[in-house]
């Protein structure tokens, strides 16, 4: 019961709550994957659903990070989320890429059956369109309010 109180009076506030969390997270990379296998299939020659294949993998272990990483943030940067400045989102897009670096490239060149130099390169291509993606992903999102709106309004 007091985990229901406490799930209830963080929507009412600026928490997110588990399942504005996952719903957040689901969402992110449906985004995403939408977005940058179309671009990366076109870039790389690749065929579309190898990279969806890749997409789905890497989709599926960056929400469990996304998750975790976010809970840590917002532990550690606390304050109202729709009121976090530029370079508060910056830090936590450049951190949140960080931690994939290290463990998809062995990922993406095990899967693909390349070399971890071009993984890197491979995965400087998703850096980048992650980079801003993140940061604006996160900005609109903190501002619309879209879990807020669709299920507790």
């Amino acid at each position: 019961m007091a985990l229901l109180v406490n799930d209830v009076s963080n929507l009412r506030g600026n928490l997110m709550n588990n399942k504005e969390r996952i719903f957040h997270a689901i969402l992110f990379e449906a985004l995403a994957l939408a977005i940058i296998i179309p671009i990366a299939s076109i870039a790389t020659g690749s065929k579309s659903m190898q990279l969806m294949i890749v997409g789905v993998g890497m989709s599926l272990f960056t929400v469990v990070w996304n998750y975790f990483y976010n809970v840590l943030f917002d532990k550690y940067i606390p304050g109202e989320r729709s009121k976090r400045s530029l370079l508060v989102r910056i830090g936590h897009a450049i951190g949140f890429e960080a931690g994939l670096i290290v463990m998809t490239i062995p990922a993406i060149a095990w899967f693909l059956q390349v070399s971890l130099l071009t993984a890197l390169i491979i995965e400087a291509g998703f850096l980048v369109f992650f980079f801003f993606y993140t940061t604006g992903f996160n900005w609109v999102y903190d501002r619309w309010q879209p879990y807020r709106r669709l299920f507790l309004a």
